[in-house]
């Protein structure tokens, strides 16, 4: 690179660093500089190039040299011209030819901090600042004049203007390269915005470039839309068209299975086309509730709560539907579809690493508690939504073959295969050990039954006994004896009443009062009883075999010597397990452990089974053991795959 090249570069750099830092003024060069140093300097000329009078004549012998020094093309004044957002022509070049006059210019634009005296313009007419041009030396230069800067008011008034203009400018190319980011406003200028702003800040502002679609509130707020009194004549809505064929034509709604769910009762067959719709409509809302914002209706419901509405009643939407008026507590639940809904797994949060044999709810209805083969007795809280856990106790010498809360919810009693048991008390969080049982030689006692009145446990014991121990005293209270193997137990008529079944297929009625065996029977078609299970209410039981087979008896009808079953549920093909009534006795859960997914529920009424359980996706696993919670609502089922399955019946109100 040549030596004027580099001088020109660098006075280049110079000039690019002082307009960044915003220190150079309109008419200002960077230093004085000498032929020797570099015959061109750089000028930066915003505005409209000016000349002072005396150089005026002169004005035509001045020569841009763009070719000799920098060109328009040139990287440098391309680069200064893009930061400075000006036309590449407005950087210009000149000669130097004679280093006093260009130093007397120089020397003339800054004013010495040293000097106080206050120079005047010789042209004070003139608002534009001056520009200062390297000029060829020309015979006139002796006669040019100083040209004297305004005072500092003046100069203080300029350098602001000038920011003005340059602001102004700036926003002008951003809204042509970048679009305007406000909207126009017409019969605005950029002056009075530029005022409005210096005048007063605002405490908020519009957001102009949001979407300009108002909501619904202000829509109705600007139109007037929203009333806050509903006019007591409003009408409801009419259908546009109505079909008369509706009520001509009569569905029969018995004959095809996923039209039995909206039957009224059992024996309702025929209904009319319109009836049709409306119960179709009605399942719908009912299976898929809509939100109340939703509706047609929901502002004038919103804005029409008056204290005095509230306390008369609405007794207009009452008169309006055909519902009764008063609604039992416990509604009748149609066969066919079970409507269910899975929730997260009760022991989502500590599952188990071993079978589940045992799952019961507290009599709350929000308590869980959980045993199985890994020794650890689980609670959970159930929600449905965390089912978080409470706590978890690890039973070091037993695993858990049963667990289960007294009746009265004050202790938990398990057990294993163990000559002894264990009793856990929730009120004091202690665990007690008891047994072996005085007087017997049982090493396993890990099937039992507790009283519904909290006061007898009864475990099955070897060769047909039935030992019976105090509840509170943790002791032997007497014994029973079967003529087979004890399987399975069962309490009945509050605790009065103990029914069990077992190698030889007969069914023992004992009544603990005399602790005696009352009643003893066959049960039809059984070989070997494996599992009992008495309803609610006391009135009927059901029995099942190591065949899969389930007879159902009406217990009246059994003891009167009717030894005919109600109902023989055949869906099982393998050893029952677990048989358990639901609180209202309108389901009935079965299931065997030996089969995956082997588990049925059966409508009581009409001794049938949901066609829609188990789920199609086999996520039963191998059932173990199942509860149902105290106001139906909720049912849990533990596998062998260490999992709690937690589902919602969504035909009870409450769990």
């Amino acid at each position: 690179m040549k030596p004027k090249d580099r001088s020109c570069n660098l006075l280049l750099n110079n000039l690019i660093d002082k307009i960044r830092k915003n220190k150079l003024k309109r008419s200002e060069t960077l230093s004085p500089l000498s032929a020797k140093e570099n015959p061109a300097v750089l000028v930066y000329s915003p505005g409209p190039t000016f000349f002072p009078a005396d150089l005026q004549p002169h004005h035509q012998s001045i020569t841009r040299l763009h070719t000799s020094s920098f060109s328009v093309s040139s990287p440098s004044v391309r680069h200064l011209s893009s930061l400075l957002q000006v036309s590449p022509l407005s950087v210009y070049c000149y000669s130097v030819t004679a280093v006093s006059t260009m130093a007397t210019l120089i020397s003339q634009n800054a004013v010495s901090k040293d000097r106080g005296e206050k120079i005047k313009r010789k042209n004070p007419d003139l608002d534009e600042p001056l520009t200062l041009d390297v000029l060829q030396e020309t015979k006139n230069s002796e006669n040019m004049t100083t040209v004297k800067p305004k005072k500092k008011k003046k100069e203080r008034k300029e350098d602001k203007q000038a920011e003005t203009e340059q602001a102004i400018e700036m926003k002008k190319l951003e809204n042509v390269l970048f679009g305007s980011l406000y909207p126009v406003e017409f019969g605005k200028n950029i002056e009075e915005e530029e005022e409005e702003e210096e005048g007063e800040t605002a405490l908020f502002f519009t957001d102009r470039s949001a979407n300009s679609v108002l909501s619904v509130y202000e829509e109705d707020a600007k139109t007037g839309e929203i009333e806050i009194v509903a006019t007591e004549d409003h009408a409801p809505r009419k259908p546009v068209w109505v079909d008369e064929e509706e009520e001509k034509t009569n569905i029969n709604i018995s004959k095809v299975n996923r039209l039995r769910k909206i039957r009224k009762d059992e024996d309702e067959k025929l209904i009319s086309g319109s009836e049709y719709v409306s119960r179709l409509r009605a399942h719908h809302m009912k299976l898929n509730p809509s939100t109340d914002w939703a509706r047609p209706d929901s502002r004038e419901r919103i804005y029409n709560s008056d204290d005095s509405d509230q306390e008369n009643g609405d007794f207009d939407g009452i008169l309006q539907t055909t519902e009764d008026l008063v609604v039992s507590g416990s509604s009748k639940l149609l066969p066919g579809l079970l409507e269910y809904s899975r929730l997260v797994d009760a022991n989502a949060q500590d599952p188990s690493s071993g079978p589940i044999n045992s799952v019961q709810f507290h009599r709350n209805g929000q308590l869980l508690l959980t045993g199985g083969l890994d020794k650890k007795l689980r609670f959970f809280q159930i929600d449905g939504k965390r089912n978080t856990k409470i706590q978890s106790i690890f039973v070091d010498d037993c695993p858990i073959r049963k667990a289960a809360f007294t009746p009265d919810g004050s202790q938990v009693i398990l057990s294993g295969r163990r000559k002894f048991f264990y009793s856990f008390d929730l009120v004091k969080a202690t665990m007690d050990k008891i047994g072996p049982l005085v007087g017997r030689e049982e090493k396993s006692l890990e099937t039992f039954e507790i009283s519904p009145d909290s006061k007898t446990i009864a475990f099955i014991g070897n060769e047909g006994y039935i030992l019976l121990v105090s509840s509170k005293a943790k002791e032997l209270i007497g014994t029973l004896k079967m003529n087979g193997t004890a399987r399975a137990l069962t309490f009945g008529n509050h605790g009065q009443e103990l029914v069990a079944t077992g190698g030889d297929g007969q069914i023992y009625h004992f009544d603990m009062r005399s602790m005696s065996c009352f009643h003893k029977g066959v049960d039809e078609g059984c070989l070997t009883g494996t599992a009992l299970g008495m309803s609610p209410n006391g009135n009927i039981f059901a029995a099942g075999s190591d065949s899969g087979i389930v007879n159902v008896y009406n217990k009246e009808d059994f003891l009167g010597g009717n030894r005919k079953p109600m109902k023989r549920i055949e869906n099982l093909t393998t050893k029952v397990d677990f048989i358990k009534f639901n609180s209202d006795a309108q389901i009935l859960a079965i299931c065997s452990s030996m089969k995956k997914n082997s588990m049925k529920l059966v409508h009581v009424p009409s001794f049938t089974v949901f066609s829609n359980w188990p789920p199609a996706n086999k996520a039963l696993q191998f059932p173990r053991c199942l509860d149902f919670s105290p106001g139906g609502g909720m049912m849990a089922m533990g596998n062998a795959a260490g999992h709690v399955l937690l589902y919602k019946l969504n035909h009870y109100q409450h769990a």
